[in-house]
């Protein structure tokens, strides 16, 4: 291909640009030194100001103290306001940093004018510390000394003369010092302006030598740059021609091949990429047409060849765009390829078309393996989780159109977690492996397999009767059950956990269906692991789980979004007692996603089960803390209740835990007394050893401690000796009904009675009516809960007060009067 000589001309503004960069530059330094000397102007202005100002106001006071005059005082404060302007200005600029808006305020009260601010201020933040500027700021400041004497001295006149005890020995005294302060501030006046004067003539001095100097300097550089501009400009054709050289070499060094054609389609030009992908050398295609190299086929293998050139020229395989295409060659063979064209143009007329092509095959298998390892597991081979979740979608929205019966399985491997611990994950990884074959073996063709993460897999059963279902799951838990894998040597024992949900009504979702197998997976595990579970739905214990798990979610939530809540009850006594009876006990509540109020019995079984508990319980802890440390500041010295904390036995045995209150007692600065930890029988008993050396901690330090719910579960008193509580809590089924019950009521003097021999304090739940507390006085028990005392309410600093105790008529009864 024929090359043409460039034309070497470089652009005008290449050349121009100094002589721009001169003017601006000029123009901006000549800008600076007009509003420089403006500043200074405005300085000098100022201070004549300043001198009119002080020297009037000397002059006004002294008439001011020989006739006594309220006029001339008058004229005094308006004259003395100018100085005083000046001196605010000072001030506010001195500040850090400086305070513009009082500066301001200084220079219109100091008789400036308003357009002169932002001159005065600019020059005295960025010329402060300049020796002349720096000597007259030290004479200004003399200078206001001077003047806040003065204007002391005439806050004296003007309150003596108003009260009328200025005798001419006074008005002497005052004329001496106005003379004295007039004598003072002269010379400082003068020395300020001085300084102005200077300065300003240097400033006047130095900005004409930067101007002159810029100046010389500038048309140095421009001298030079202009010279560069002229050197430069007889390279450029060289550089050109060399640049158009190196194309060529790039040309027929890249991977893509360029094939050049004149405006009917003849070839011009191909380098040796676009040889090897059309399989013509470039000198046998010279002249040919373009048409004649390959067949461009579309996706419905009709040749675009005849038109290719003419797409080209009207810019239809332009646009940054790559057109993906398939090429077949002479030989019949196909490659993918993608293709850019754009026409030549030359003076502004299309001269030819250049073609791009380049070859796809590589990125074709890159695209297919990515695509592979998307949905794959890199491990086993099998489909991943979101490809088993696509295709289970899949067969969910078929089913919607049509029905059929279809199985889903969760398999989990049981103790899987030994192998990698024992052996290593090199073990771990290989036994997956051998699974995963077995599990192969035992699916029909078109069922899917897959690996849902860890030693977790799912598999799709399609269009499988709930018979066939089941076999299939059960011949998969035997085959697992018959594997005998071994690592170097030592033996492991595998068995497989399978939860199985049927599909055959529509419609479901994916997350309820993905939801209820993971749980029957769960449920097969907790009945002993190495068997399959079937989810039914009206299967109460999986609908519990399944309630739970939900559960678990929406507490994790709550505790993000600290949307629980803490009410008190109050725990009144019965009977006359030493500490004054103040007591409550702390309740919680969660407030739900829509605003309703929820009770723990509804959340607090699935935390108990699923390890939330003790979460809840430093939340429960911290809270009630901060609440107890912000009211103590506003009770005065006045008695706090006692507040009781329900903790769970979970709790009970976490060290951390105990480490966590100790903690809280020092950073919120509780009394220990004030806190009384309440624990179940149930919890205590089963982690005794644990719940005596807890209880034992914090005893210590000075909290209480009180058994819940006693004889509700597996109570036995010989336990109770072991346990050192202050409180025993009857439980609320033998209050609430003990007077229509004797043999509970014989519970609630039994549990009464020893618990008064062991030192003891009793308390009962549930009193509801005022003919059940009657009865517990009669029997001696200490402390009453419930409605008829106090129904929850938010704990507050009010909850926090000791009440005295409350004035029944009951309370002032006899003994014989009760029965």
């Amino acid at each position: 291909m024929k090359s043409k000589r460039p034309l070497g001309t470089p652009r005008l503004l290449g050349i121009v640009w100094p002589f721009i960069a001169v003017v601006l530059f000029q123009a901006l330094l000549g800008c600076v030194s007009l509003y420089m000397l403006s500043a200074v102007r405005s300085y000098v202005g100022g201070e004549s100001l300043w001198s009119k100002g002080q020297k009037d106001a000397i002059y006004f006071l002294y008439l001011y103290s020989d006739t006594h005059d309220p006029v001339y005082y008058e004229k005094y404060t308006q004259a003395i306001s100018v100085p005083q302007g000046d001196h605010k200005l000072r001030l506010a600029m001195d500040e850090s940093p400086p305070n513009e808006v009082a500066a301001r305020e200084g220079i219109l009260q100091g008789g400036n004018s308003a357009q002169d601010a932002s001159s005065i201020i600019w020059f005295y933040r960025y010329f402060r510390h300049v020796s002349y500027m720096e000597t007259a700021i030290e004479k200004w400041a003399i200078g206001d000394a001077y003047l806040l004497k003065l204007d002391n001295l005439a806050q004296e006149m003007h309150k003596a003369i108003l009260a009328g005890n200025a005798d001419a020995a006074e008005s002497q005294r005052w004329e001496d010092e106005i003379f004295a302060i007039n004598e003072g501030i002269a010379p400082s006046a003068k020395a300020f302006s001085d300084a102005l004067g200077e300065g300003s003539r240097f400033i006047w001095r130095l900005l004409v030598v930067i101007n002159l100097v810029t100046a010389v300097a500038l048309i140095l550089l421009v001298l030079k740059r202009t010279h560069k501009v002229l050197k430069q400009s007889r390279a450029f054709a060289e550089a050109l021609q060399l640049e158009k050289e190196r194309a060529q070499i790039t040309l027929q060094s890249i991977g893509d091949g360029v094939i050049t054609t004149d405006v009917n389609g003849a070839i011009a030009y191909m380098n040796p990429a676009a040889e090897n992908l059309t399989q013509w050398k470039s000198e046998q295609a010279q002249g040919i047409s373009l048409a004649a190299l390959f067949k461009l086929l579309d996706d419905n293998d009709q040749d675009e060849g005849p038109r290719l050139v003419e797409r080209i020229l009207t810019g239809e395989l332009g646009n940054s765009r790559e057109h993906s295409r398939q090429i077949q060659r002479m030989d019949g063979s196909t490659v993918a390829v993608t293709l850019v064209g754009a026409p030549i143009l030359h003076d502004g007329d299309v001269s030819g078309a250049v073609l791009v092509l380049h070859d796809m095959t590589q990125e074709r298998q890159y695209i297919a393996n990515l695509s592979w390892q998307a949905t794959h597991d890199a491990l086993t081979g099998l489909a991943n989780r979101r490809e088993f979740e696509y295709r289970l979608e899949l067969v969910l929205k078929n089913l919607g159109r049509q029905q059929g019966r279809h199985a889903l399985m969760f398999l989990d491997l049981d103790q899987f977690k030994l192998v990698n611990d024992t052996c290593g994950h090199a073990a771990g990884d290989e036994l997956l492996r051998h699974i995963c074959t077995l599990l192969r073996t035992g699916l029909r063709e078109g069922d899917t397999l897959a690996r849902l993460g860890g030693d977790e897999f799912g598999i799709l059963l399609e269009n499988c009767p709930v018979d066939m279902a089941e076999k299939i799951a059960g011949g998969l838990r035997q085959a697992v059950q018959s594997l005998h894998f071994a690592w170097k040597g030592r033996p492991f024992m595998s068995t497989i956990s399978i939860g199985l949900v049927h599909i055959h009504k529509a419609p479901v979702t994916l997350e309820s269906l993905m939801r209820a197998a993971d749980m029957a997976c769960y449920m097969a595990k907790e009945k002993g692991r190495n068997r399959v579970q079937v989810y039914h739905v009206d299967d109460t214990e999986l609908s519990l789980r399944f309630g739970e798990m939900a559960w678990v979610q929406r507490l994790h939530v709550a505790l993000e979004e600290n949307r629980f809540s803490l009410y008190a009850q109050e725990i009144t006594p019965l009977g006359p007692v030493q500490d004054g009876g103040g007591h409550i006990e702390i309740l919680l509540r969660l407030q739900d996603e829509n605003g309703r109020i929820v009770f723990p019995d509804s959340f607090i079984p699935a935390a108990e089960r699923y390890g939330l508990m003790s979460s809840i319980d430093r939340w429960v802890v911290e809270n009630v803390f901060r609440i107890i440390a912000e009211c103590s500041a506003q009770a005065g010295g006045r008695p706090m209740a006692m507040c009781a904390i329900n903790l769970s036995g979970s709790t009970i045995g976490d060290d951390d835990f105990l480490a966590f209150l100790h903690e809280q007692f020092d950073c919120y600065g509780v009394s220990p007394k004030l806190i009384c930890f309440e624990i179940t029988e149930t919890s205590a008993i089963a982690n005794l050893g644990n719940a005596i050396r807890f209880i034992n901690d914090l005893k210590t330090l000075g909290c209480h401690f009180s058994l819940d719910d006693f004889c509700a579960g597996m109570s036995s008193f010989a336990y109770l000796k072991h346990l050192p509580v202050d409180f025993l809590k009857i439980d609320g089924s033998f209050v609430k009904d003990m007077l229509d019950d004797p043999i509970n009521r014989a519970m609630v003097e039994v549990i009464n009675h020893i618990g008064h021999v062991m030192g003891k304090r009793t308390i009962a739940e549930f009193v509801e009516s005022t003919q059940i507390e009657e009865a517990l006085i009669e029997i001696g028990v200490d402390y009453a809960q419930g409605y008829i005392v106090q129904r929850p309410q938010l704990f507050t600093f009010d909850s926090l007060l000791q009440r005295p105790q409350r004035a029944r008529a009951l309370t002032l009864k006899s003994p014989g009067t009760l029965r």
